[in-house]
């Protein structure tokens, strides 16, 4: 049942530009209703690589100062500087564990990434990484001069790439070019760059690939039939 509330009016007179009259507008006094707003709370679940811990082998050395980590092992030497949402700790068994300071979903999202980037900074020192290309095409080679990786690729002059450091180029039969080094992200940006200067074209295939790259290969175009 709706009650009936009288509310006191005020009138003004206006005088309308266009007609010249004097016109009533009624403007009611009713006090205004606040609408309330209800917080709710996110409910951030725990990544499922973030809680794994990593193992660290008994040749790598684990610095540990704040938010900065240092990874120091038979290959080479990586850091990395973490936000304050990820906090690192060195277990005493030996494992490093990542993990987040706050629940938030901001929080939720790095701690996967930097248990990622902890692992391979871990793994590359150790172990190391690599990746593959292929030059697929008639007269594409690579070699070889010093530092630097010289690549035919049919354009007018051979491109000449410079290898950064912490990176080892091996070419294999001319046709076959190995990236290897302790840190994952320099490696796969400098094969990245590699692949730019040629990617593979739909048709034939022609080009530089990743060794276990699938190129998907679209028909050619068919003779008008007579």
């Amino acid at each position: 049942m709706v009650s009936s509330l009288s509310y006191p009016l005020q009138t003004c007179k206006l005088r309308s530009a266009f007609l010249g009259e004097r016109s009533g507008i009624c403007i009611s006094s009713a006090p205004v209703t606040h609408v309330g707003f209800t917080r709710r709370n996110i409910e951030c679940k725990e990544s499922r690589i973030g809680k794994q811990p990593i193992e660290v082998p008994k040749n790598v050395t684990i610095t540990l100062e704040g938010q900065s980590l240092r990874v120091k092992g038979p290959l080479g030497e990586l850091s990395q500087s973490y936000p304050r949402e990820v906090k690192v700790e060195k277990q005493e068994s030996g494992y490093l564990k990542v993990s987040k300071a706050f629940e938030t979903r901001r929080a939720n999202q790095m701690h996967g990434l930097f248990r990622t980037l902890t692992d391979n900074m871990v793994v590359g020192v150790s172990k190391g990484f690599e990746k593959r290309l292929q030059l697929v095409g008639v007269g594409y080679r690579a070699t070889l001069e010093g530092r630097d990786l010289v690549l035919s690729l049919g354009f007018s002059h051979p491109v000449r790439m410079a290898i950064p450091e912490g990176i080892q180029v091996k070419v294999e039969d001319n046709t076959r070019i190995v990236v290897s080094g302790y840190d994952k992200s320099a490696i796969g940006q400098f094969a990245a760059s590699v692949r730019k200067w040629r990617p593979p074209e739909p048709y034939k295939g022609k080009g530089v690939r990743y060794a276990d790259e699938v190129v998907r290969l679209k028909e050619g175009k068919s003779a008008k039939k007579k």
